[in-house]
């Protein structure tokens, strides 16, 4: 049975404008002067609105009656049955510091399922992106989740929020995992976590108070790529679960056991 139009479609303008965005990202990297502050240490920049405003205008004249939630500019009205969810730079503080990893992050709920994902590593020139139902793919080619089983074994990352207040409550989780897998990683961007449990680089990643522009493009990457997403509760991660914990599957009890007091379980 052929693939519905509207999906490849959906997928094409998402591609189109994350890619526009990058370009625009790469063109500020290293030089950023106008830096904000949302919070102590939560940024802002001008190519942070400039990749969301490219995107929004992208977003708007391909699909005129969809709702858009982006970041920096919040909610723009639309219909309930299409939502965009749209980060433009997913690790400002890294961007800031000439640090070359972030990303652009684009999802699409459709009919209240998550139903295309791009996110688009500008740097390296890497797009993961899904369709639901047709798998996770890396520049055209299809990816999988990782095939480990042991938390021995395994490579997981986190992130930790902005709130310098809520911090230690990070840590005894953080320590359980760090004496029981091989290795974890804290990079510094939601989105490209999750595009690496999706293709395999990691195996398990956890993070509270996140945001649906953090995690809708890369849940269904995971998903889409054999993986596992859930809240701390195992309960399937909608786009409003603001804790989640994303594995190749075969780890997702274990990871979800040593973590969820991180989110208050």
């Amino acid at each position: 049975m052929p693939e519905p139009r509207w999906v490849r479609t959906f997928e094409e303008v998402a591609l189109e404008a994350a890619v526009g965005a990058g370009d625009a990202l790469r063109g500020h990297f290293g030089r950023v002067r106008d830096i904000q502050h949302k919070g102590e240490v939560d940024l802002v920049t001008a190519a942070d609105r400039e990749a969301e405003a490219l995107i929004l205008r992208r977003l708007a004249s391909a699909f005129p009656g969809h709702r858009i939630v982006a970041e920096e500019s919040g909610e723009h009205p639309g219909g309930d049955d299409f939502v965009w969810y749209v980060d433009p730079l997913d690790g400002t503080t890294n961007f800031v510091h000439a640090l070359p990893h972030f990303a652009v992050s684009i999802g699409l709920v459709a009919h209240g399922e998550l139903a295309v994902a791009v996110v688009h590593d500008p740097m390296r020139q890497e797009t993961f992106h899904a369709s639901r139902g047709r798998g996770s793919f890396l520049n055209g080619r299809r990816i999988g989740a990782s095939a480990v089983r042991r938390i021995e074994e395994a490579l997981v990352a986190t992130g930790f929020s902005y709130d310098r207040r809520a911090a230690s409550r990070h840590l005894p989780a953080f320590e359980r995992v760090l004496r029981r897998a091989q290795g974890i990683r804290r990079a510094g961007a939601a989105a490209l976590d999750l595009a690496y449990v999706a293709c395999g680089r990691l195996d398990g990643y956890w993070e509270s108070q996140l945001k649906p522009w953090d995690t809708a493009a890369g849940s269904l990457l995971v998903s889409e790529g054999g993986g596992r997403v859930t809240g701390h509760d195992g309960a399937p991660s909608g786009i409003a679960h603001e804790h989640i914990v994303a594995t190749n599957g075969h780890l997702h009890d274990e990871l979800r056991g040593l973590v969820g007091d991180t989110f208050g379980a």
